[in-house]
């Protein structure tokens, strides 16, 4: 059974671009196996998905352009050789206004998390979960020290075994105070003209942008402290757009379809915080950052490892709940 206090899928999946970023010159050194090893599953959990859920959800494989700045200068000769355009910019995507600018082409995918998050909760009720929403859990119920449940806001609910994957509530379910936090991300989305103005995800370090396969264009996204708010800021929302339209000038026609703002769960070390708890039978999956729709499919593969005894194909000790404790 999921226990929800919203809605399944409407909270930082619902607000996440989607982006599957898999390169050591944005993920932490010792986040890159993990990172890696679900980019890789994705095309197989991808196709699953679509097959037993009967939707579709616009998993992309056109691959990043990713403009250079200062933060990027040390980077070796034969990295930048081996992520050269494949052809000139001009000529990848005509659209854009940088054509003279530092420029590499990364082999990422994209998706995109609500139609990926509908395809799952569907999936999953097709494989006999249950789901409880708009009931809060306010702790995991212990007896004889081990977890034997949660209590909610409503009822009390009997588990052997419980997984806390709230997010960027994570901290605020007893008895373990998990150092998750809120991180404010607010995005827009534009409706192309035409549907195919832009192929690629670009990132530059002012914006990055991220087509759909329907002709929408997410823009985004910033990154604040700004605890559990969730409004959009209009001024921050027409910086993005104004950003997008320096990139690409023919965007000056784009309708803006909608903003919105999410909360990514983060942690003081911005890693996640992946395994088992000092009480049996209680474990956590949370604090995935900016990559929680990345790491989706290998976050559930090794806590599944966690939960049944076996032993993970990744090492887990870097993300262990014990660190904080």
């Amino acid at each position: 059974m999921v226990v929800e206090r919203g809605e399944p899928g409407r909270e930082a999946s619902h607000a996440a671009g989607g982006m599957l970023v898999d390169c050591p010159l944005e993920t932490p050194p010792v986040l890159q196996a993990l990172a890696s090893a679900s980019a890789h599953m994705y095309p197989e959990f991808a196709l699953e998905l679509e097959l037993e859920s009967g939707m579709k959800i616009d998993l992309r494989d056109k691959g990043t352009i990713l403009f250079l700045s200062a933060h990027h200068e040390e980077l070796s000769k034969e990295f930048v050789s081996s992520h050269a355009l494949p052809v000139p910019l001009s000529e990848l995507e005509p659209a854009l206004a940088l054509a003279d600018s530092a420029a590499l082409y990364l082999r990422e995918r994209s998706v995109d998390p609500r139609a990926l998050s509908a395809a799952a909760w569907k999936t999953a009720k097709n494989r006999g979960v249950d789901f409880s929403s708009g009931d809060e859990v306010i702790a995991v119920t212990v007896s004889n020290g081990s977890a034997k449940g949660v209590s909610t806001t409503k009822t009390v609910l009997a588990a052997p075994k419980v997984v806390n994957c709230a997010g960027a509530w994570s901290g605020a379910i007893a008895p373990h105070p998990f150092p998750t936090r809120p991180v404010k991300g607010q995005m827009l989305c534009l409706v192309m003209p035409p549907s195919d103005l832009l192929e690629h995800v670009v990132r530059t370090p002012k914006v990055y942008l991220i087509p759909r396969s329907d002709g929408r264009l997410l823009v985004g996204a910033t990154v604040e402290e700004a605890g559990f708010d969730k409004r959009t800021v209009p001024s921050t929302i027409q910086r993005q757009h104004q950003a997008a339209l320096e990139l690409v000038p023919k965007l000056r026609d784009a309708r803006i379809l909608e903003d919105w703002a999410g909360l990514r769960p983060g942690t003081p070390d911005d890693l996640p915080i992946l395994g088992a708890t000092e009480t049996p039978g209680y474990y956590v999956a949370t604090g995935h950052f900016r990559d929680g729709i990345l790491l989706a499919p290998i976050t559930a593969e090794v806590m599944g490892d966690v939960i049944e005894g076996r032993a993970p194909t990744i090492d887990l000790s870097p993300f262990s709940p014990a660190r904080f404790f």
